[in-house]
């Protein structure tokens, strides 16, 4: 009605706000999310690796590792996955359907454009994210870079839920702790099942790190570099971007802390399906 118009068109002016009826969300239709169209003219990186884990699951450590390899980029977490594109105009959006892109096929490009300026500038050859949330998106990377390569790590879920804790004490209690890990560990189990891969333990990759990242070149078909133990002092040490503990600061592989004796319940069937003690 044109009163509605006039009135929200006012709002808008002086306040900044509008009036929407409520049951109609402005937020924007969900879009395809489908394989590049051209993979050699569509994407710039070749074989992108990523490590699907849950949050404090020692995937700063494993990325640091992999970051002392000679061919190996593993930057901090990089969040890609949250980079949108929108439309500024109807116009605009019908421009890109003519070139055949979507919402989703943009913010692909943009994902894939991001990563490959940072590898370039790295000089090495391959790229490694590590962002735990990926794991909730495991299927729009895999379908964003077909070619893509996964390391599934895992670790004891109530190690990872009291690490949880202590992360952010005052944030979250250990009922918090458990249920909001509970959530990353489900994704990362989901993603095991949907997609080939490697699948490496943070209890043995601290007790056997040479033989564990042995497997790891082996399964990226790299040669293995001694450079990889001892991994030295991070770029980045920054809460939200990865660990930002003493431990990690070392730059040296520590021993894994004891497994939590008492087991919450509700984390002992993804300790069985991890083959975990519960």
């Amino acid at each position: 009605m044109k009163w509605q118009r006039t009135v929200n068109s006012a709002l808008s002016r002086y306040t900044g706000f509008q009036l929407n009826r409520v049951g109609k969300p402005e937020s924007e239709p969900e879009v395809d999310i489908r394989r590049p169209a051209d993979p050699k003219t569509d994407r710039l990186l070749d074989k992108p690796i990523f490590i699907m884990c849950p949050v404090r699951s020692g995937s700063t450590l494993l990325r640091a590792m992999a970051n002392a390899h000679s061919q190996l980029h593993a930057p901090h977490e990089l969040h890609v996955r949250r980079l949108e594109v929108g439309f500024g105009t109807k116009l605009s959006e019908r421009a890109m359907e003519e070139l055949g892109h979507n919402r989703a096929d943009l913010e692909h490009l943009l994902w894939d454009r991001v990563l490959h300026r940072e590898l370039v500038r790295s000089g090495k050859r391959h790229i490694v994210d590590k962002t735990p949330s990926n794991a909730f998106v495991h299927e729009r990377i895999a379908t964003c870079w077909p070619d893509a390569r996964f390391v599934f790590l895992l670790r004891h879920p109530a190690s990872i839920a009291a690490s949880w804790k202590e992360a952010s004490p005052d944030k979250r209690g250990p009922e918090e702790a458990v249920t909001d890990a509970l959530r990353y560990m489900k994704a990362v189990e989901r993603a095991r099942k949907a997609l080939p891969g490697l699948t490496v333990r943070y209890e043995d990759l601290t007790a056997s790190p040479e033989a564990e990242t042995r497997r790891l070149c082996e399964f990226l078909s790299l040669p293995w570099e001694p450079s990889m133990l001892e991994y030295g002092t991070q770029d980045v040490i920054r809460k939200g971007l990865g660990d930002w503990k003493d431990k990690i600061r070392s730059g040296k592989v520590q021993p894994a802390r004891e497994i939590p004796q008492d087991v919450p319940e509700v984390l002992k069937p993804i300790c069985k399906r991890w083959g975990y003690p519960a």
